[in-house]
């Protein structure tokens, strides 16, 4: 049972969590310093159990959703809403704040994928749920619905942009959904799941392709496109990606590149001149062979950077309210937390369809 250490701080009892792809990299081995004993899991939402004498806006009994960035609300960077890189959760970096259960390069925080969790700075992060939401929905609003968001909005989409999305697990699909509300009007997917393709192209909707039957992906987009490119591309999958051998080769097994890079080269590549790359996929912090020589002289602007969660919660909640997002509708799998090694391996090996699994502790 975690203790409060800091008159900030709250003890929430989980009552949701999310396995993200981006715990499949901790997973894998592809983030350095995950120490041995370390809980996992940065989606979660719970009930407050107890809260430190500096935390006013929360009482025992509230059930809150909790961002997965660590953030102080204070600093120079949360004062311009840049809560995913806070300058004072993280000791262990100077370029990412504080993240749950996301190795030491996070701040080393335990994470959500428990029975209990400490949460720092909780007069900043945590939300409480409005009465009208699932909590489904609610555990879904800690990131992958701002991730996927905030991906559409560094687009810099405008009114008819062709958008094109490299990754169809859960937050390439929710990039995919919010790029309308963006204004795109065509929305492109890859991937090489069908099973996920047929998914979000339902369910953005988009046109989707398995980029093992395209012979270029490039070549295509450009054809595709009258010869120009995508207005926006968005890396949506991050240094798990497959789809080139030499990539998976020097990054997923040698280690020598922070993860696969092959989403980046199609992005750069098959964006038009002149366009925007945002990228939302998780790279580890060492570096990787990108084409940026095709960057400056396409006249590209790329955009990235973690989610900042709560700076997007209050027009998300909206979208969610009025059902222009419907986030619970990707969740696959509801598994006791006991099981949860069994969860991990059905999704990151993607059996059993799983799009989205939610972990319910004590589920009996």
């Amino acid at each position: 049972m975690p203790q409060i250490l800091h008159p900030r701080d709250a003890i929430v009892r989980v009552t949701r969590s999310c396995i993200c792809g981006s715990d499949l990299h901790l997973y894998h081995g592809l983030v350095p310093d995950t120490r041995v004993g370390m809980t996992f899991g940065h989606e979660f939402c719970g009930i407050v159990e107890e809260v430190g004498p500096e935390v006013p806006n929360l009482k025992p009994g509230d059930h809150v959703l909790v961002p997965f960035n660590i953030a102080c609300g204070q600093c120079h960077f949360c004062k311009q809403g840049l809560f995913g890189n806070c300058h004072e959760s993280n000791p262990q970096a100077t370029a990412v704040g504080g993240i749950f259960g996301y190795s030491h390069t996070g701040g080393g925080y335990d994470g959500g994928q428990a029975e209990y969790v400490r949460v720092p700075y909780a007069d900043v992060g945590p939300t409480i749920i409005p009465d009208w939401m699932d909590p489904d929905d609610a555990v879904l609003l800690t990131d992958v619905v701002p991730t996927g968001y905030q991906a559409a909005e560094m687009g810099g989409i405008q009114r008819g942009d062709t958008v094109v999305i490299f990754g169809a697990g859960p937050v390439g699909i929710m990039a995919a959904r919010c790029a309308w509300l963006f204004g795109a009007g065509r929305v492109i997917v890859f991937d090489h799941l069908d099973y996920r393709l047929e998914f979000v192209k339902n369910y953005a909707p988009a046109e989707v392709y398995n980029f093992k039957e395209v012979d270029d992906v490039v070549v295509f987009m450009k054809k595709t496109t009258d010869g120009l490119g995508a207005d926006v591309a968005i890396d949506a999958v991050g240094g798990d990606a497959k789809g080139n051998f030499l990539h998976t080769l020097f990054g997923p097994k040698l280690k020598l590149e922070a993860g696969s890079a092959i989403p980046l080269h199609w992005a750069i590549n098959s964006v038009k001149k002149g366009g925007i790359v945002s990228i939302v996929g998780v790279y580890g912090p060492t570096g990787n062979m990108v084409p940026i020589g095709n960057v400056v002289n396409k006249g590209l602007t790329v955009r990235a950077n973690q989610a900042s969660v709560k700076r997007l919660l209050p027009r998300l909640i909206e979208h969610v309210r009025v059902g222009h997002i419907n986030p619970k509708a990707m969740i696959t799998h509801r598994v006791p937390l006991d099981d949860v090694a069994d969860a991990y391996h059905m999704f990151a090996a993607k059996l059993d369809g799983c799009i989205k699994p939610v972990l319910i502790p004590n589920a009996g």
